[in-house]
């Protein structure tokens, strides 16, 4: 069974070894495939107002934070970045992190949840927030540097809680 909780900074190895593994796909996040561990931990733990992790049996298997989208009077609408582990795709594990935050968001007093660049080649994840209510609500031509395909379109996608 899937345990999701907040993410202390004792499980940042284990948040670090998905980061890592999804950043050098080079498929699905803006960051850099070379992003060190001091740069993911800045943006993912330090940066965030939260930062949770998906656990099974001892094991870190997904991971997502919560941040304000944009400061001040953009604050009432947050962000979110949500990573998988590579070999625990296909088990329900973003779909309950989606779930989660969505839930994480409203108690934190978020109006809304926007994402920002969504690539449209990550077809998972848009059935994903599709099937959690979120709107894609534009379209950003060639915006995301794709490793295999060069530049593709991302989406930006809205929901109001």
């Amino acid at each position: 069974m899937t345990e999701i909780r907040q993410a202390l900074e004792t499980d940042f190895d284990g948040i670090w070894e998905i980061i890592k593994a999804v950043l050098r796909q080079g498929d699905t996040y803006p960051h850099s495939p070379t992003t060190n561990r001091e740069e993911a931990f800045e943006y993912w733990m330090k940066t965030s107002t939260a930062a949770f992790i998906a656990v099974d049996k001892g094991e870190i298997l997904g991971t997502y934070y919560l941040r304000p989208n944009q400061p001040d009077l953009g604050s009432h609408v947050c962000n979110g970045g949500y990573m998988v582990k590579p070999g625990a795709r296909n088990r329900g594990i973003g779909t309950a992190m989606g779930k989660h935050s969505i839930a994480e968001a409203r108690r934190l007093g978020f109006k809304a949840m926007q994402f920002n660049l969504v690539v449209a080649t990550n077809k998972s994840s848009i059935r994903l927030w599709n099937k959690l209510g979120f709107d894609l609500v534009g379209t950003l031509p060639k915006a995301f540097n794709h490793k295999d395909f060069g530049f593709v379109d991302a989406f930006v996608m809205y929901k109001l809680l």
